[in-house]
């Protein structure tokens, strides 16, 4: 099955490896997670989503592997073990694997979701960047990972940013700059009301993973919240769908 036509793709097309953003286009769920929801438990019916993920895991040719997210920075290796019915399913926020067939997810609805692919697809990745999880190192222990599964330095590593809450929509408050260390004028934290600032997510994880190592960045300019007809936004809506952003190593 092809990838719907209003889904992202990184720019970059590399042998072995496929990689795609779901957007809410694609499903068969209905309002208010219409259409292609892949989370379960937030009140859709069960069975849809078991339906959305059947047509996501065709689109991209590989068996999706989904996280309990927690706005960590675990990172967890898959392999054909997580594949077998029953299998546990890992409390992390990143996931890499050197196996075709097995996709890592990061599910998102404002969130950053950042996928990585190492030299002659030796290993992939995908990482679920909220600003606790981006504050905390979850990029920077996800391209270790695949640094360290690869064989491979950090420059050599390719990385995509998906859609996310973008830098006129992301609110925050002293807190948040106070976790990434950075001063009320820093250039990725706009003052907006008293005590609130527009912090530019997509910015503040390209600035991490260049500082980390990494050349190769590409997306991150879609903003969830401003196209409520194309993206699940939990800030915009509250009740509202996730959507995923995967990546795989192709069967051989």
């Amino acid at each position: 099955m092809a990838r719907h036509p209003d889904w992202l793709a990184p720019g970059w097309t590399l042998p072995g490896v496929t990689a795609l953003m779901t957007t809410r286009a694609g499903g068969v769920g209905v309002a208010p997670f219409d259409s292609l929801n892949l989370r379960d438990g937030l009140g859709d019916d069960a069975h849809i989503t078991a339906r959305n993920r059947q047509i996501v895991a065709a689109a991209i040719g590989a068996t999706p592997v989904y996280l309990n997210q927690v706005h960590g920075c675990s990172v967890v290796r898959l392999t054909r073990e997580d594949l077998r019915p029953g299998a546990t399913v890992h409390t992390a926020d990143a996931s890499i694997t050197t196996e075709p067939g097995i996709a890592c997810a990061a599910q998102v609805a404002d969130c950053l979701p950042v996928l990585y692919v190492a030299p002659q697809a030796r290993a992939v990745g995908a990482a679920h960047a909220g600003w606790r999880g981006l504050a905390g190192g979850v990029l920077e222990a996800t391209l270790q990972a695949i640094c360290e599964a690869a064989a491979c330095e950090p420059r050599d590593v390719r990385t995509w940013l998906g859609a996310c809450i973008g830098p006129s929509a992301f609110e925050v408050g002293a807190d948040v700059l106070a976790a990434f260390g950075a001063a009320p004028d820093s250039a990725r934290f706009r003052a907006h009301l008293p005590g609130k600032w527009l912090a530019n997510l997509p910015g503040l994880a390209r600035d991490r993973l260049r500082a980390a190592g990494v050349g190769d960045i590409g997306g991150g300019t879609w903003c969830t919240v401003s196209e409520p007809s194309r993206f699940f936004s939990f800030r915009r809506d509250r009740v509202t769908g996730r959507m995923a952003a995967l990546i795989a190593i192709d069967p051989c």
